[in-house]
């Protein structure tokens, strides 16, 4: 059965089934026992699994007053920042007279066991990191009303993305290392298939690419300290002018990074300046204090939580990306005379 170039309808999926369209309702709806044949229902799933029909579930959330539930899908819980992502959704849920679950999806175990026995029949919607959208499938996450946060608005499952301006930060990162003097560059990028990650690196490249006699190269680690140690040290081993400048995706990475720069006998910022990105608790206990850029977890759980309602009410989520700042700290300094 070919599909339609336009959104099929349940009229669709009635005409191809040979029902009608309260028969349609019924056996999507997961009603049709004692109503219906199970032959009908079996028919009726197959021509909406081969139309590609996908029922209103904004709509029917809204008149069916369902149970008033979203659930947040983060990565593992290993910073404070996703439990600020939650504190700011949470806060809007409750004004609203929503509740939030939190579904962590530990990275290198797979997705946490499902929590219900079907998603769908127990949530309103679904709010989830672009870092955790794997876990989206086996709850069945991406046929719910869903809002994707840090994703490319170009290509996102949800109906609505909700981004902080990395962009931005990395820019702001690039121009303070650039006026402090710095050429040299090594950017400790997150070793995480994410857009966010993505655009921290094209960002950087195009940044530093633009001033002549610069180089950024490249050391990638999981977000971890330890692995970001190793990796730092690898590269500030490797033969070649030492970069002046260490660019980390995350404060974690930049504190693997004060740590491999110790143990190679080099002082932050005296040997290498070194800037991180989140803001995190962290980034004050390390001495010296890390310059990074501050990212606002509780407003994005918030933004997140007011674009969620409005898919479910129909309406436009408010647009453009969350602004940030960097907050610059003793980490960064201008690079020693060569």
């Amino acid at each position: 059965m070919a599909r339609s170039s336009t959104r099929p309808t349940s009229r669709d999926v009635a005409h191809a089934a040979g029902v009608s369209q309260a028969a349609v309702s019924l056996v999507l709806g997961d009603k049709w026992r004692g109503r219906v044949s199970q032959a009908t229902a079996e028919r009726v799933r197959r021509a909406a699994e081969e139309l590609g029909y996908r029922p209103n579930l904004a709509a029917r959330n809204l008149r069916l007053g369902r149970t008033r539930t979203v659930l947040l899908v983060v990565p593992a819980l290993t910073t404070e920042f996703f439990a600020g992502v939650y504190t700011g959704a949470a806060r809007v849920a409750a004004e609203h007279g929503f509740g939030v679950v939190l579904y962590p999806s530990p990275e290198g175990i797979g997705p946490a066991r499902n929590p219900f026995a079907s998603a769908q029949a127990a949530l309103d919607g679904v709010i989830a990191s672009s870092m955790a959208a794997d876990a989206l499938t086996p709850i069945r996450g991406d046929q719910l009303p869903l809002v994707m946060l840090d994703s490319d608005p170009a290509g996102s499952l949800g109906a609505a993305t909700v981004n902080l301006d990395i962009a931005g930060g990395v820019r702001q990162v690039a121009d303070h290392l650039l006026g402090l003097g710095h050429r040299r560059f090594l950017h400790l990028a997150a070793d995480v298939a994410s857009w966010t990650f993505e655009v921290r690196a094209r960002e950087l490249g195009t940044r530093v690419g633009a001033v002549p006699g610069t180089s950024v190269r490249t050391a990638r680690a999981p977000i971890s300290i330890e692995d970001a140690r190793a990796a730092t040290e690898a590269a500030l081993s490797e033969p070649g002018p030492r970069p002046t400048a260490l660019v980390c995706d995350d404060d974690k990475l930049a504190a693997g990074a004060y740590k491999a720069l110790r143990r190679l006998g080099l002082r932050v910022p005296d040997d290498a300046s070194v800037t991180g990105l989140d803001d995190l608790a962290l980034a004050t206990a390390i001495d010296p204090e890390l310059t990074t850029v501050r990212l606002d977890a509780e407003l994005f759980g918030e933004r997140g939580m007011h674009a969620l309602l409005a898919v479910l009410e129909g309406r436009a989520p408010v647009g453009g990306d969350i602004p940030v700042e960097l907050v610059v700290r003793g980490s960064t300094a201008p690079p020693a005379p060569s």
